[in-house]
């Protein structure tokens, strides 16, 4: 695992970021049938509100800090 671990340590940004992907998509399974469609509707749903003004918008700052907050890293 240690050696396996440094090669890919070594690897370019771009194909580390691919390989995590692949890495996560592994261990979620097989998608839902209809988890595509889902995703286009909640998408749909949250332009509509930002359209609309009704959604509550955050900055960067705000965002990063509540991500790092919820990851354990205050």
């Amino acid at each position: 695992m240690d050696k396996l671990r440094a090669e890919i340590l070594s690897l370019p940004d771009k194909d580390r970021a691919e390989l995590a992907l692949q890495l996560m998509a592994s261990l979620d399974g097989a998608p839902e049938s209809d988890a595509e469609q889902a995703w286009d509707a909640e998408i749909l749903r949250r332009v509509a509100e930002i359209d609309a003004g009704t959604a509550k918008l955050i900055d960067r700052a705000e965002f990063s800090r509540r991500l790092r907050e919820r990851i354990g890293r205050a």
